[in-house]
């Protein structure tokens, strides 16, 4: 009986002993225990922050419960049932302050009345903004300190060495607080001394160290997440026993590196991140040990080989993304097990085959992206389920045949990308509306676009340009596309029909463009009023515009159709604006000048005319491109340009523009095309030019400049000139020798070794049009690599200087139709890439160079109408050219002319063949047994013909 009094005794007292001691972290208590020093720390805390809910959205898009906790502190409550507030029942003491999400913002200064609850147990204040903070020693005083949290808040600088002193900790946040860092060897000394640590978040923070091994045998550790830390060198190999281990987050740390994670049997891993990260070689077959794994991140590493088959056994896995690595062989067939599958991304790598069909399993599956891994064949054509699929992406891969019925009738599909591929057929009838975005460009589908996209009221992008779609859209059919943004059509065979109606459609349209179509008449479809910004019609047949009422419009391309009449003027807004090859005529309208926002401006190709705005050269800062080419516009060129402006290109070529060069072009230091050519522009050479650092093309041919072009007084003018036509001009005297010793950007361009790119941007690249093989040949793209030089018909006199031998890279010479005189340079046979060599109608003698021979990349040459003697050089290209080559110098002998050479006309050997017959074999004699051979063959050759016929 005694011995049950005690026990209930006993029990009792454990029961009132666990209500004082859960009581303690009660936030209200009808007893006031506070003590009054405490209640005046907080309430100054308080006064020192303002609030300010910066993280509002944040708060909102992650559900997030967020309030000013401080502003219910009240003088003369109790602080132990204030918000956030947790105290010690028995003394009173403050041992929490939960101030996260509280909207706090300040300055937590080293003084802060912060530090003066030394019996602190926990501190959380994530997610407030404490900028100019640091994570000072003043942290470091709360030795009960078992956790802290003081995540995205704001805090930079140094992190003090005093936090390594808290070796109560259990959890540690200090994550993304930008420019935070430890001090020198401050890390290692927090994983060395902190050993109860359970959850180490520090990511963000700057620890540029390498990945410390002591951190593998923490036992306790449950997460740990050092994403963004700078960390370098190589992961530790050896086996991880960190059987607790559920977390472990290295993504963002670009010079970490070292084999995939090698976790032992007995692990509990559930989350695995080395995102952009520099972990390379092959998954090993032991990856199927993370039998607890659910989350596997590789995106964005240096992985190789093929994917085990040991994969299966991750039953667990519901995000699985090796994007952008170097994985390659087929994709096993290992997805029956891995039911619980949400996410699997696999894009960006080398695999090839087919799918496996196995995918057809993942009933749970939400997204897939199998987009850019060069798989083949076609998709399978059964599955079983995918009721949940959200986004599929199969693009940029050679697919074939046509798309699968399955792919229509997904209940929950938003996003569906299948471009890039070869399927064919027709696009079938979508049965579900869920559908935002459908991407199927760039395939060889036709037939017309299905009735069923129309009806698709949530679509906000269409894109199906480059596949063969036919047949009639009437703009009413668009009347439910409410949400559409976006719309490509293009580089199809589609016409359109414009309803009266049809103004009020698409009030949310962005972007639209159906270039490249079958497109007539008269533009009325005025859809997006206050939302277009990007509109393409070019190359179709659009001869005019009922009005144009778009009042955000940024890009209007309307180049290569049937405009006629004046020249519409492009709103202030617009940056872009082309209506090249069009039959516009009338004046160019001061207006444009208003377009303050114009860059790129191309109205070539028309039949506008006038005299240009005086405006034209300085009304935009950013204009960047003015493309004039090709109309009938007269007068002189604008003479003002603005200082610091953008201008790229000044192209006016083909016109009838006259006076002189103006010298304002001095101050457009961005200058890379400047053509001219085709005009009646007089002056001298505009030497000045040669003070533009990135001037690349020069076009001054067909106008009336004459006189000398002479010397130079900067130092090393035309630096990045790779492209000078002057020909068709007056220019007289000897060719400029120091100009062409300037031509850097004609020599020894390494191709191998750079980047084959195109002059402009994404949007418009410069074209330009050169004589070059005795053809006018335009170059709707000029390539970085291409160089040429053309001073014909002009009055030039005096011998070829040697140093443009020097300009190795020439691709194209032309000196033809002057007064030159003297030998053919020997130093012509560098010019080891040059394709068309002019030298025709001057007064050049003596013998054409044997070393020409081994210019092995020249298809034309054209030595005509000088006096040139000797025996033509045999071999290589030479081989291939005609009559046309040589006529008019009547010296010449040899193949291909009928004229057979003597035994005076050999040639004197080069310094090459010298060398080779110092011995003293007599080179005469070798040369005069292969003339006799070479005439014989001649004569019998002609005897043959004659026998023939």
């Amino acid at each position: 009986m005694m011995s049950k009094l005690l026990l209930i005794c006993f029990l009792f007292f454990l029961s009132c002993s666990h209500l004082l001691l859960s009581s303690s972290f009660s936030f209200s208590n009808s007893t006031k225990i506070c003590p009054h020093g405490q209640a005046l720390a907080l309430l100054h805390l308080k006064k020192s922050f303002s609030i300010k809910n910066i993280y509002s959205d944040y708060f909102e898009f992650n559900h997030l419960p967020s309030y000013p906790k401080t502003e219910h502190w009240k003088e003369g409550s109790d602080c132990c049932s204030w918000d956030g507030v947790s105290c010690d029942l028995v003394t009173g003491h403050v041992i929490e302050l939960d101030l996260s999400c509280s909207w706090l913002s300040g300055t937590i200064h080293s003084n802060s009345t912060l530090f003066r609850f030394p019996h602190l147990q926990r501190l959380n204040l994530a997610f407030n903004d404490f900028s100019g903070s640091s994570v000072s020693a003043g942290f470091g005083r709360f030795s009960s300190l078992t956790h802290l949290n003081l995540s995205e808040s704001g805090f930079s600088g140094l992190i003090s060495p005093e936090i390594s002193h808290l070796s109560n900790l259990v959890p540690l946040d200090l994550s993304w607080n930008d420019d935070t860092k430890f001090a020198r060897d401050g890390f290692d000394s927090l994983v060395q001394n902190l050993t109860k640590l359970q959850k180490l978040h520090l990511g963000g923070i700057s620890i540029s160290s390498v990945f410390p091994n002591s951190l593998l045998n923490r036992s306790s550790l449950i997460s740990l997440d050092l994403s963004l830390c700078g960390l370098h060198g190589r992961f530790p190999d050896n086996d991880i026993h960190l059987p607790k281990l559920e977390l472990l987050d290295l993504m963002d740390n670009y010079n970490l590196g070292g084999n995939f994670p090698r976790f032992s049997e007995n692990n509990s891993l559930i989350h695995l991140d080395l995102l952009s990260t520099n972990f390379s070689g092959e998954l090993p077959a032991s990856i199927s040990n993370l039998k607890s794994l659910q989350i596997l991140l590789l995106f964005d590493c240096q992985f190789s080989g093929s994917i085990p088959a040991s994969l299966e056994n991750l039953t667990q896995i519901t995000s699985l993304n090796f994007c952008y690595n170097h994985f390659s062989g087929k994709i096993p067939n290992v997805f029956y097990n891995l039911r619980n599958l949400i996410s699997l991304d696999l894009s960006r790598n080398n695999f090839s085959g087919r799918i496996p069909p196995s995918i057809g399993n993942l009933t749970n599956l939400y997204e897939l992206d199998f987009s850019d891994i060069q798989l083949e064949g076609a998709i399978p054509s059964h599955v079983n389920g995918f009721s949940s699929l959200s986004s599929v992406r199969l693009g940029y891969n050679l697919f074939n045949g046509t798309i699968p019925s399955w792919l229509y009738t997904l209940p929950s599909l938003v996003e569906l990308d299948l471009s890039h591929n070869k399927f064919t057929g027709h696009i079938g009838e979508f049965q579900f509306d869920s559908l935002e975005t459908i991407d199927l460009r760039m395939n060889e589908l036709h037939g017309s676009i299905p009735t069923s996209i129309f009806e698709l009221v949530n679509l906000s992008s269409l894109k199906l340009f480059s596949n063969n779609l036919s047949g009639v859209l009437e703009t009413s059919k668009f009347e439910k596309l409410i949400n559409l943004t976006y719309l490509d059509l293009s580089n199809n065979v589609l016409s359109l029909t414009m309803s009266v109606h049809s103004n009020s459609m698409l009030p949310n349209i962005a972007f639209v463009d159906l270039s490249n179509n079958n497109i007539s008449g008269i533009w009325t479809w005025n859809m997006g009023k206050y939302t277009l910004y990007h509109l393409n019609l070019s190359n179709n047949s659009v001869s005019g515009f009922e009005m144009q009422p778009w009042k955000s419009m940024q890009i209007l391309d309307l180049h290569s159709n049937l405009l006629q009449g004046p020249l519409p003027t492009p709103l202030n807004s617009t940056y872009f604006f082309s209506v090249s090859h069009n039959k516009l005529s009338g004046e160019i309208s001061p207006l444009i000048c208003k377009a303050s926002s114009m860059e790129i401006l191309d109205l070539s190709y028309n039949n506008l005319s006038g005299m240009l705005p005086h405006c034209l050269g300085n009304f935009s800062k950013g204009l960047s491109v003015l493309n004039l080419r090709r109309n009938q516009f007269h007068g002189i060129i604008p003479q003002t340009f603005l200082n610091g402006n953008s201008i790229r290109t000044l192209d006016f070529n083909s016109n009838q523009l006259e006076g002189l060069v103006p010298r304002s072009l001095i101050i457009c230091k961005e200058l890379e095309v400047l053509d001219l050519g085709n005009n009646k522009i007089n002056g001298t050479f505009p030497h000045w030019l040669g003070a533009l650092p990135k001037l690349q093309v020069l076009v001054l041919r067909s106008n009336r400049f004459h006189g000398h072009i002479g010397f130079s007084k900067i130092k090393s003018p035309f630096m990045s000139l790779r492209i000078i036509d002057l020909a068709h001009n007056d220019f007289e005297g000897d060719l400029p020798e120091m100009y062409l010793r300037s031509l850097k950007a004609t020599m020894n361009i390494d191709e191998g070794n750079m980047t084959r790119e195109y002059m402009g941007d994404a949007y418009y690249q410069d074209s330009t049009v050169v004589t070059i093989k005795g053809l006018e040949t335009k170059f709707v793209k000029i390539l970085n690599t291409f160089t040429t030089i053309d001073f014909s018909s002009n009055n030039f006199q005096g011998e070829i200087p040697e140093c443009i031998g020097n300009l190795n890279s020439l691709r194209g010479l032309n000196l033809s139709h002057n007064y030159l005189i003297g030998h053919i340079p020997l130093s012509f046979k560098n010019l080891k890439m040059l394709e068309s060599l002019d030298l025709s109608s001057n007064k050049l003698s003596g013998r054409i160079p044997q070393e020409l021979t081994s210019l092995t990349f020249l298809e034309v040459l054209n030595l005509s109408q000088n006096h040139l003697i000797g025996f033509i050089p045999q071999g290589s290209q030479f081989q291939t050219f005609g009559n046309d080559s040589y006529y008019g110098n009547p010296g010449l002998c040899g193949f291909p002319l009928s004229n057979r050479c003597t035994t005076d006309e050999i040639p004197y050997p080069s310094q090459e063949i010298e060398a080779k017959f110092e011995s003293g074999f007599d080179w005469k004699i070798t040369l005069m047994v292969w003339m006799w051979t070479s005439n014989w063959a001649f004569s019998w050759l002609s005897h043959f013909r004659k026998w023939k016929t």
